[in-house]
């Protein structure tokens, strides 16, 4: 070491600095990649990616790699210092010189390398990989007595090396990736991926056509009243049912029930023999479930049943679909028939509107887990039919009754928040 010039012991240091930071900063870069875009770069070919992937396969060889260098380029660094700071000034020169190369390695071998490598890991990552992969094959045996000892210290630790958190991500996690996509994905994509994942939080229950509100034909009807029903209707599935809407019998298709009509006409054995078979859907099944089941079963409709049996209402495939891609409409306040816009700005909602369809619609966070309609939270909010022209607040929002009928609230009135004055 004495024979070395001065010189060349410097530009030693300035190698072993660098190489300091190529372990430092490859080490960040390759440990935090985005582990699904690895995964989908690797798939599409790339070789670099491909590398990092394999390399990932084993972390704990990996780490103890870059370690393994990384102490072994400071170790040296420390001593080149040592040598260079008695051949400056001495034994008195050697802790300046400590004290002067941790500053060094600090920033120029750690914050700067792992900073740069945080914001940039591809650019790091791909290019070390080469470079690791033949380095971790020719220092093997090494690496692997170090991750002998360190693994049994972790077994005895009562942690198992092998187990890793894995990448897999829970559902909320998932929608809180997909919340914070940011321009990645437009938001048209982002608010649909985000009511599929929303389709596990809601049953058919939130989002059927309740009972009382149901269009149906009844084959006890004439042919004229039968006719009138499915020119009126703006469905093209319709229940069946014989006498009582609590009684369904099939779904009659519309377009099937005009081809009969100009074939043998619309009597009873006729409407039975083109109807359906009913399809029934428990109220508590997931939307998730639901749209799979109607994908299995090859159906559109299902007409949802209680636990005892009795039927509910009923459930589309369009129903569901609008739960993932929205209404069809443009203006939120127009986008539901029982939502109407008053000359003064407010809103005119009927009682009967669901609350999972007022908050889509009002961009509101009503509660969805107890009453399913408005008129349903507004009496179990006041525990009592109201009169109308009470006021109240539901979630912040006022709301005047403006109608109501022995069995509960009719027709409300939406006043809107006032707008905040800003200063100029």
């Amino acid at each position: 070491m004495n024979d070395i010039p001065l010189p060349g012991l410097f530009l030693a240091l300035f190698v072993l600095i660098n190489l300091s930071a190529f372990f430092s900063g490859s080490e960040t870069a390759i440990l935090t990649m985005n582990r699904y875009k690895l995964r989908h770069m690797a798939d599409q070919g790339h070789r670099g990616a491909r590398i990092v992937r394999r390399l990932l396969e084993r972390p704990d060889r990996l780490i103890g790699l870059i370690l393994l260098g990384n102490n072994f380029v400071n170790i040296m660094a420390s001593s080149l210092a040592t040598v260079i700071a008695l051949r400056v000034g001495g034994e008195a020169a050697i802790g300046i010189a400590a004290g002067l190369l941790t500053l060094v390695i600090l920033i120029f071998a750690e914050v700067a390398p792992k900073t740069y490598a945080t914001l940039h890991p591809e650019r790091l990552a791909f290019p070390a990989s080469y470079v690791y992969a033949p380095l971790l094959k020719a220092l093997y045996p090494i690496v692997w007595l170090v991750n002998f000892f360190t693994n049994g210290l972790l077994k005895l630790l009562g942690i198992a090396p092998e187990g890793g958190s894995g990448t897999d991500l829970s559902r909320e996690e998932l929608r809180t990736v997909v919340s914070e996509a940011g321009a990645m994905i437009p938001e048209r994509s982002r608010s649909m991926l985000l009511a599929i994942l929303d389709l596990e939080h809601a049953t058919v229950e939130d989002i059927m056509i309740p009972r009382n509100e149901l269009e149906g034909v009844d084959i006890q009807d004439d042919e004229d009243e039968i006719l009138q029903t499915i020119r009126n209707t703006s469905y093209t599935r319709l229940p069946l049912y014989d006498g009582s809407i609590d009684n369904v019998i099939g779904i009659l298709h519309a377009r099937n029930a005009l081809h009969a009509l100009l074939e043998h006409g619309l009597d009873s054995p006729q409407l039975k023999a083109i109807a359906q078979e009913p399809y029934f859907v428990p109220e508590g099944t997931a939307l998730y479930q639901q749209l799979l089941n109607f994908q299995r079963n090859k159906q559109q409709v299902g007409l949802v049943v209680d636990e005892y049996g009795d039927f509910m209402g009923l459930i589309t495939l369009t129903d569901l679909l609008e739960e993932i891609v929205g209404e069809f409409t443009t203006d939120p306040s127009d986008s539901l028939d029982e939502v109407h816009r008053a000359e003064d700005g407010s809103l005119l909602a009927d009682g009967s509107i669901s609350v999972r369809d007022l908050n889509r619609a009002l961009r509101w966070e009503l509660p969805t887990t107890g009453p399913k309609t408005l008129n349903g939270l507004i009496l179990e909010y006041l525990e009592t039919i109201p009169e109308p022209g009470t006021s109240l607040k539901l979630d912040g929002h006022p709301i005047e009754i403006i109608q109501t009928a022995d069995n509960g609230v009719k027709t409300v009135k939406i006043v809107p928040r006032p707008q905040r004055k800003t200063r100029a």
